[in-house]
């Protein structure tokens, strides 16, 4: 039976150390705040005060409710207030030495049988416990900001930490409200070693300038349906803390992955710490606020006098997904579309699924039964090749295989006609090697959709070396004109939104394979602490794990980059078989 933890102290009342604080204490704890002195713990109460003021506003909390909360706290500045504590969580900066005085004062003040937790995000729970002499009494309580709102904690256990001890405090989690996941110490555990990993390579595309900081977001945002893009998150987080973080994650695993790309180092140095300090990766109206203003960085949209090309027809080439997908698109946007299928048995097969997709828009109250008979009738099927001798545009969206799309952009050089834009949906291949099998290559750009391409909203617009800017600005205003957000970056394997993703996800695959936690619990980490979508394993397995590991071979080829190697459990599943939801079963069973 764990243990009815009552009294609960709190030290270090910044933003963090008061969420916890007033999540104690709308949980019915009596809760000691903990701060240096009357001001800083007047601030503590301000934090409280203004979360909690917001609450009310938006309903979720009464006013006798919050004052009933109030109650339950006491403000302190000296450690002494927390001997009748039956636990008490730190909540101070991420300094180790300033975290072990703490915890060694506390050990003076708090009764044998109480627990003492860090809430530490990257730091040594081990070395900040034998500050103490009851190490097997401390644990780590990892919050995740905004305390008050985010569901998951992060329990760390030390190789001395007691059984009873950690049980204690799941029970306590859950008593809150939050899931409890117990992973041992290492640094970063669950949820950080895997964000930062990402937040870093995130940061070094923009440092080399391959993205825009708008467009990484942006991609990150639309892609993959993430609540913040990683640059916007950083800001959040703050610069100096990412910073402190990746520096003790790297300092204990050489991974690098982990080591601080050198812009942040500077940013932080010239005190551009994100949010609080109105100024980091972007910049904003006011220090702590979150409105976003323009600065000298801000891009400005392509003017009038942008020269682009005219596009009144369109053709695609592909039967699948993705090829009726790019068809309804830019019929819907006006454009002329002529489609070009192998056989008239899987023309008639396209039409039949643009028709069904038009039809199920009209019964969804997205379309218009007339808006569907004007995208129709600008569509037009052939089997021939030889009939796109008259598009401004072609797209082509078939198989993955290089020599497959070459093959075809060698025929569109014989075939269309000056001036005309050769366009490639590939998601891996290069776009050079397309470009070199013709006699064009100014005139290839990579255009590539996410599916399903009618529904999402994000277009990568991918240029070469070769690429003419102009044609990248047309296919840029091409996607804006049928409602998509275009995102510009350098030909290079996996482009904005699989770079980032993939690697992150085999980092994943990695903490399975060393047996740090299970599949459940990190997915658990990544969508309750970090509020993606989904789990790594769950999107692994939708995706394909064979689609995946073929992925993550070509960043790896192309980048050379150790941490990039495919893991090698992720190849054992893919050699067995065990493909994912397609073959029911993967990194789970599916029935």
């Amino acid at each position: 039976m764990a243990r009815d933890l009552k009294t609960v102290g709190v030290v270090g009342l910044g933003t963090m150390g008061a969420g916890i604080a007033e999540v104690f204490a709308r949980n019915g704890l009596t809760v000691v705040g903990v701060e240096r002195d009357e001001a800083a713990a007047e601030r503590g109460r301000g934090h409280i005060q203004h979360s909690t003021d917001r609450a009310v506003k938006r309903g979720k909390l009464s006013v006798e409710e919050q004052q009933a909360l109030f109650d339950r706290v006491t403000f302190a500045t000296t450690m002494d207030a927390l001997a009748d504590c039956d636990l008490v969580v730190e909540a101070v900066i991420e300094r180790l030495e300033l975290k072990r005085e703490i915890f060694a004062a506390l050990d003076k003040v708090v009764r044998e049988d109480a627990i003492l937790a860090t809430n530490t995000s990257s730091l040594s729970v081990t070395e900040i416990s034998v500050a103490t002499e009851r190490p097997r009494r401390v644990v780590g309580m990892h919050f995740f900001n905004p305390a008050p709102v985010q569901e998951f904690v992060e329990v760390i256990k030390t190789v001395v930490t007691e059984p009873d001890v950690v049980e204690d405090v799941q029970a306590l989690a859950r008593r809150l409200d939050k899931v409890p996941v117990v992973a041992a110490d290492r640094a970063g555990f669950i949820a950080n070693a895997l964000l930062f990993g990402y937040l870093n390579h995130a940061v070094s595309m923009v440092e080399s300038r391959y993205a825009t900081r708008e467009d990484v977001d942006a991609a990150m945002r639309l892609g993959c349906g993430y609540p913040m893009g990683p640059l916007a998150l950083l800001d959040l987080i703050g610069l100096d803390t990412a910073y402190e973080i990746l520096d003790t994650m790297y300092k204990q695993g050489r991974n690098r992955l982990h080591a601080p790309a050198p812009i942040l180092k500077q940013m932080v140095t010239a005190g551009l710490l994100g949010r609080k300090a109105g100024r980091g990766f972007y910049t904003y109206e006011s220090p702590d606020s979150p409105v976003v203003v323009d600065d000298e960085l801000t891009p400005t949209p392509n003017g009038e006098d942008t020269p682009i090309r005219p596009i009144r027809q369109v053709g695609v080439v592909g039967s699948g997904t993705m090829a009726v997908g790019i068809i309804e698109v830019c019929a819907k946007a006006g454009y002329d579309v002529l489609y070009v299928a192998r056989g008239t048995e899987k023309v008639d097969r396209v039409r039949a699924a643009l028709e069904r997709s038009l039809e199920k828009g009209v019964q969804r109250g997205k379309l218009s039964s007339e808006e569907r008979d004007a995208a129709l009738r600008r569509i037009v099927g052939t089997a021939k090749l030889d009939d796109l001798a008259t598009v401004d545009l072609v797209v082509e969206a078939v198989v993955e295989e290089l020599s497959v799309k070459q093959a075809l952009f060698e025929t569109f050089d014989e075939i269309c006609k000056p001036g005309a834009i050769l366009a490639t949906t590939t998601s891996s291949l290069p776009v050079i090697d397309l470009a070199m099998a013709t006699k064009r290559p100014s005139d290839v750009v990579g255009l590539h959709f996410f599916n399903p391409a009618p529904v999402m909203k994000l277009v990568e617009v991918v240029s070469t070396v070769s690429t003419s800017p102009e044609v990248a600005d047309t296919v840029a205003g091409l996607a804006v004109a049928a409602g998509k957000h275009p995102v510009r970056c350098g030909d290079r394997a996996g482009f904005i939104v699989n770079a980032l993703l993939f690697p992150y996800l085999n980092d994943a695959v990695r903490m399975l394979e060393a047996h740090y936690s299970n599949v459940d619990d990190i997915d658990a980490a990544m969508k309750l602490g970090c509020r993606l979508p989904m789990g790594p394993f769950e999107l692994l397995d939708v995706v394909g794990l064979d689609i995946s590991l073929a992925i993550q071979r070509t960043l790896y080829l192309e980048f050379r980059e150790p941490g990039f190697a495919p893991a090698p459990l992720l190849e054992h599943l893919v050699t067995a078989g065990y493909l994912g939801r397609k073959t029911s079963r993967g990194f789970r069973d599916y029935t």
